[in-house]
Parts: structure tokens; C-alpha cells; sequence
């Protein structure tokens, strides 16, 4: 087995497994797969945050926003692992709350960077945003404009 398939193996079943729980209100399993070791950055759909303090205070935040997950999948695009750094490039599926109202589908497009410490993977950062963004949106308009 490679090094990615090892990282992956022992890292995609906590991962959906913590993102499914957020996205239910519970954000203790996230906080339990990020690194308390600096550096730590979070680069989210909706907050950019340095350090961990501030990374664990918005996923609580993110916890109590979220809720009524009916369905969660990680579809991976690209991963790597090398050492002690490994990384995760995917297209994240859900359907939950936000703030009460009826759960609706949606898509993040998430990177995310992990460090094996004491033997287990730890998240260092993350970027998360929405493809659907209207910035994102006209940019890939005039892209493919620019291609014809």
C-alpha cells in the first residue's frame, strides 16, 4: 500500500465522520482531528481564521449553526501523502440546516492539509469555498470567454 493510500485509509472514515457530525451540530469530532500545534490556519467559505483558538472557536459556531444533515460525501479530486505531510483536495456534498431553515443541498470545494503528529493525522489548514460563488462564477465566464 502507497503512503496516500495509508493516509487515506486511515484518515477518510474520521474525516466524513467529523464533518457529517458538524454539519448535525456537533463540531467535538472536528475539533478533535485538528492540530493544536501552530501553525494553523483556516481559510472557510465564510471566515479566515489564524491559530488554533480561533479555528476552535469557529467550529463551534459552525456547530450551532448546522443541522438536520441528511446526506454528506467527499468526492476526492487529488490526495498525497509524503512523510509526515499529507494533503486532500475534494468536492464536499451535503444536505443540511443552516440556521433552521429546510435543509437544502450544496458544495464546498475543500483543500485541506494535514501532519502526522505522535502517529496520527492532524488537520494543519483548511479552504473551503463555494464553485457556486458569484465572484467564482463571473471569473469562469470570462475564462471560458477568453477560450473561444
Amino acid at each position: 500500500m502507497s503512503e496516500t493510500e495509508e493516509f487515506l485509509a486511515a484518515t477518510m472514515p474520521r474525516l466524513t465522520e467529523a464533518e457529517t457530525a458538524v454539519l448535525n451540530g456537533d463540531a467535538s469530532q472536528r475539533i478533535a482531528m485538528w492540530s493544536r500545534n501552530e501553525p494553523v490556519t483556516l481559510f472557510g467559505a465564510a471566515a479566515t481564521r489564524t491559530g488554533w483558538a480561533e479555528a476552535r472557536r469557529t467550529f463551534e459556531q459552525l456547530g450551532s449553526i448546522f443541522s438536520g444533515c441528511t446526506a454528506y460525501e467527499i468526492e476526492i479530486v487529488a490526495a498525497g501523502a509524503s512523510g509526515d505531510l499529507a494533503y486532500l483536495v475534494a468536492f464536499e456534498h451535503a444536505t443540511a440546516s443552516v440556521n433552521g431553515v429546510p435543509s437544502e443541498p450544496f458544495t464546498l470545494r475543500a483543500t485541506t492539509v494535514f501532519r502526522r503528529e505522535d502517529g496520527e493525522w492532524r488537520v494543519v489548514h483548511r479552504h473551503g469555498d463555494s464553485p457556486k460563488s458569484v465572484a467564482g462564477h463571473q471569473l469562469a465566464e470570462q475564462l471560458q470567454a477568453g477560450d473561444r
